[in-house]
C-alpha cells in the first residue's frame, strides 16, 4: 500500500489515552503516518520495521496493542504473530495485510491475532479499530459471575476459563469472550450485531469478517477437547443472514 492511497484524517487527539502501541511495518511511508497519527491522538508509539527488532522490543516492554504487518521482509508474520502472542499473551494483535486469501488471513488469527484489515485501508477505520479493541475488555457482566454450565461445558468470565467435559478448553481471550456471550444465550439466536458489538465493541464498523473465523476457530477448539474425553462437542450454529446459536441440548 502506497503512501499516495492513505487519506491521513485522523480526527481530534483522544483525551486521555496513555495506551502504548507497538507499529511493524516496514513501509517508511505507512509506518511515518502510522506513527504521527497515532501519537496525534494520544498513544505511545513504538516503531519497528524489521520483525526481529520487533519480537526484541516485546521482550523488553509490555505493548497494549500491535500493528502488525505480514509482510515483512525478514520474518514470516505469521510466525512473528505466534511469537509476539507468547511474549505479550494479554496485548491486542491486529494484523495489516495485502493479502486478500482468506486462508492467509485464517493462519493470521490461529497463530495469535485478534483483528485485521486488509490493505489499502482507511486511517479513520484503523483508528476506530485501535479504540474499539482497548475500550474492550470482554463482555463479562456482574449478573453472570458464576459460571455458566451447560451440561459438561462449563465457561467460567470470572476464572477466564473453560472446560469440556473437566478438560480444560485452551481458548483465547475472543473466542472466550465470544463462547460466553453465545452462553448467556444458549438456546437463542443471536445476531452478528450483537456479538460484534458486546464481543468487540458497540461502535465497530468494517468488516466482522473476524466474527467467521472466531467461531470457526471455537468450533475447531470444542471439536478437538470432545474427542479427547470422548462427548460429542457443543454445537454453535450458524443462523445465515442473522447470526449464531450455541445449541443447548448439544451442550
Amino acid at each position: 500500500m502506497g503512501a499516495s492511497t492513505v487519506r491521513a484524517n485522523w480526527g481530534s487527539p483522544s483525551i486521555g489515552d496513555v495506551m502504548n502501541l507497538l507499529v511493524v511495518e516496514d513501509d517508511d511511508a505507512i509506518g511515518q503516518l502510522l506513527e504521527s497519527g497515532l501519537r496525534a491522538n494520544g498513544y505511545r508509539v513504538t516503531w519497528h520495521r524489521l520483525g526481529a527488532d520487533a519480537a526484541r522490543a516485546a521482550q523488553e516492554q509490555a505493548f497494549d496493542l500491535i500493528l502488525l504487518d505480514l509482510g515483512l521482509p525478514d520474518r514470516d508474520g505469521v510466525a512473528l504473530c505466534r511469537d509476539l502472542r507468547m511474549l505479550l499473551p494479554t496485548a491486542v494483535i491486529v494484523m495489516l495485510t495485502a493479502r486478500r486469501d482468506e486462508m492467509d488471513v485464517v493462519a493470521g488469527l490461529e497463530s495469535g491475532a485478534d483483528d485485521y484489515l486488509t490493505k489499502p485501508f482507511g486511517l479513520v477505520e484503523l483508528l476506530a479499530r485501535v479504540r474499539a479493541h482497548l475500550r474492550r475488555t470482554g463482555p463479562a457482566s456482574p449478573t453472570r459471575a458464576e459460571p455458566m454450565v451447560l451440561g459438561t461445558l462449563v465457561v467460567d468470565v470470572a476464572a477466564r476459563a473453560c472446560t469440556l467435559g473437566g478438560q480444560p478448553v485452551p481458548l483465547r481471550a475472543k473466542e472466550l469472550d465470544l463462547l460466553a456471550r453465545l452462553a448467556r444465550d444458549a438456546g437463542d439466536a443471536v445476531t452478528r450485531e450483537s456479538l460484534m458489538s458486546d464481543v468487540w465493541d458497540e461502535n465497530w464498523f468494517g468488516s466482522t469478517k473476524t466474527l467467521d473465523v472466531h467461531i470457526a476457530s471455537l468450533r475447531r477448539r470444542l471439536s478437538e477437547v470432545a474427542d479427547v474425553v470422548g462427548a460429542d462437542p457443543p454445537v454453535i450454529s450458524t443462523l445465515r443472514g442473522y447470526g449464531y446459536r450455541l445449541e443447548r441440548s448439544a451442550a
